[in-house]
């Protein structure tokens, strides 16, 4: 069967291309061998935001005398129904894709997929036979999984990754954290507010490294505080899996120490998933582990794409989508703007939550920016005091010389649902002073943005 676009894999960049092309006109079908919305809504953003809002359910219980509660027993954490809570959230998600595909008219073509020359792609169902399919324009969007380490290779039992550490039978009493990246520390978060007795190992000097220096130390002493234990500046060399416990050695900047636990957690970052699916067949070119695209997502074969976390830039659901997007509006006759890749925000869901979007204030630095840098703690925010969430603080960098919004990082409670103000602004190239006189609502956390812009150029109210 012809179609106008075929799209392989159905996650956050395949199945939002799919019904953006429909939408546009085309008669379009999705390749997918496993759930519709892939790993985002089925093992990945999804069934652990259900999960973390467990641990944050649970947190609230066990503090409720602080808001004036008595509870008669003392709250449990009871992992296998936090579990099954999570995996019900993502089956519904993935239902709801469902719906969509057939709202939009998208056929879906079940089994494993692999793209041939002559704009072809040849799917093999579950019971082994083969079907081939033309179309004039065929993504890619195959998306990644866990990256593996050699001396920390995943058994699925002792060492696991982040899908194995969603659907465990026994809620681990300890556990060590390899990676302190959004996975990493979501997870050692997630566990840790449980009562699992949380390690967590970064290789670099602070944890979540992509984010600005101020964010990580403020998250690190929050975890610290928490309870858990924090080793920067640390690398795993071995994991002794024969006992009953994993006797987990650590090279530390004080020497090596061997830590003890149930479960160790790779979370050291994705692979793409490029091979076997006829990139070599078809002549489509493959840089550092990615699939070489143009802004527009064109690979050096005609007809052919690729989206998402298989070609080089920020292994984000929001981001593959905002690139299917583009994609296909091009492909119909558009004309969009090419993504920003300086203006995506990051969010790391753990408590309390991390938000950027732009420069950090050493990469301003080192772009050779002279900064104005702002920052308002919650600790002074009315809101935050009422609600009990006074860690954090928001922190601004403008040019000094133009106003230019250059970067916004937070950490602090719902700080996740803030970070799309500071998108926005710099979007339509907003200055500081536009920010300060910007009427924000009163009591809120979201005006912290406008008291660190404010503070960046000496006209802070509360603080």
């Amino acid at each position: 069967m012809n179609y106008d676009l075929i799209v392989l894999g159905s996650g956050p960049g395949g199945y939002v291309a799919a019904i953006r092309a429909s939408q546009l006109g085309m008669k379009v079908a999705v390749v997918e061998k496993a759930e519709l919305g892939g790993v985002c809504l089925n093992w990945g953003c999804i069934p652990t935001k259900a999960l973390l809002k467990s641990a944050n359910v649970f947190e609230y219980l066990t503090h409720a005398k602080d808001y004036g509660v008595s509870i008669d027993t003392e709250p449990k954490a009871d992992f296998t129904a936090m579990v099954k809570r999570s995996r019900e959230v993502a089956a519904g998600m993935s239902k709801g894709i469902q719906f969509l595909f057939k709202k939009n008219k998208i056929d879906v073509l079940s089994g494993s997929g692999k793209v041939l020359p002559g704009k072809k792609i040849e799917v093999k169902s579950e019971d082994g036979k083969s079907k081939e399919y033309s179309a004039e324009h065929i993504i890619i969007a195959t998306g990644a999984r866990s990256r593996e380490l050699p001396d920390l290779k995943q058994d699925g039992k002792k060492i696991i990754g982040y899908r194995k550490a969603m659907v465990l039978d026994k809620q681990p009493e300890s556990m060590v954290v390899v990676g302190s990246g959004a996975i990493g520390s979501e997870f050692a978060y997630f566990y840790n507010a449980i009562g699992t007795k949380v390690t967590l190992v970064e290789f670099m000097p602070n944890i979540v490294p992509v984010e600005d220096e101020d964010i990580s130390k403020q998250l690190e002493r929050s975890f610290k505080k928490a309870g858990m234990k924090v080793m920067t500046k640390s690398t795993v060399e071995e994991v002794d899996t024969k006992g009953k416990k994993c006797k987990v050695k650590i090279k530390t900047p004080k020497g090596e120490e061997i830590v003890e636990t149930d479960i160790v957690l790779s979370a050291v970052g994705i692979t793409a998933n490029i091979e076997g699916i006829g990139l070599k067949e078809t002549g489509i070119k493959v840089e550092k582990d990615k699939i070489k695209v143009d802004e527009f997502y064109r690979t050096n074969v005609d007809g052919y794409y690729a989206i998402g976390d298989v070609v080089s830039g920020q292994a984000l659901a929001h981001v593959a989508s905002a690139e299917g997007i583009a994609c296909v509006e091009k492909i119909a006759g558009h004309n969009p703007e090419p993504i920003n890749y300086n203006n995506i925000p990051g969010c790391t869901y753990c408590s309390p939550e991390v938000a950027s979007v732009g420069y950090t204030e050493k990469a301003a630095k080192e772009a050779g920016y002279e900064l104005k840098v702002g920052k308002f703690p919650f600790s002074a925010s009315g809101k935050a005091s009422a609600a009990g969430s006074k860690d954090g603080f928001v922190k601004v960098i403008f040019d000094a010389k133009y106003g230019e919004l250059l970067g916004v990082h937070m950490i602090g409670a719902n700080v996740t649902e803030m970070i799309a103000e500071a998108v926005v602004a710099r979007k339509l190239e907003t200055t500081g002073q536009e920010i300060i006189k910007a009427v924000h609502p009163h009591p809120t956390m979201s005006e912290a943005m406008m008291e660190a812009a404010a503070a960046a150029y000496g006209e802070v109210i509360h603080l």
